[in-house]
């Protein structure tokens, strides 16, 4: 019973600690905003690769995104 117990209050402890730990983690502010800048710039490369290399241009067919580019 009392390895129970033993259990039960680490298990409660590490909950508490992860809690609180992200809790305290999203109340971080930035002083700049360099890391949003950075975000959404990989956020547009990822939506133009996606673009770039979909199954169409990967099998060599034709873009009918833009008629005037042709791509081999």
């Amino acid at each position: 019973m009392v390895e129970l117990g033993i259990l039960l209050f680490v298990l409660v402890s590490f909950v508490t600690f992860l809690v609180v730990k992200l809790l305290r983690r999203s109340d971080r502010r930035t002083e700049n905003a360099d890391g949003l800048l950075i975000e959404q710039a990989r956020r547009r490369q990822a939506t133009d690769d996606r673009w770039t290399y979909n199954s169409a241009s990967v099998h060599n067919a034709p873009l009918t995104h833009d008629p005037n580019v042709f791509r081999p």
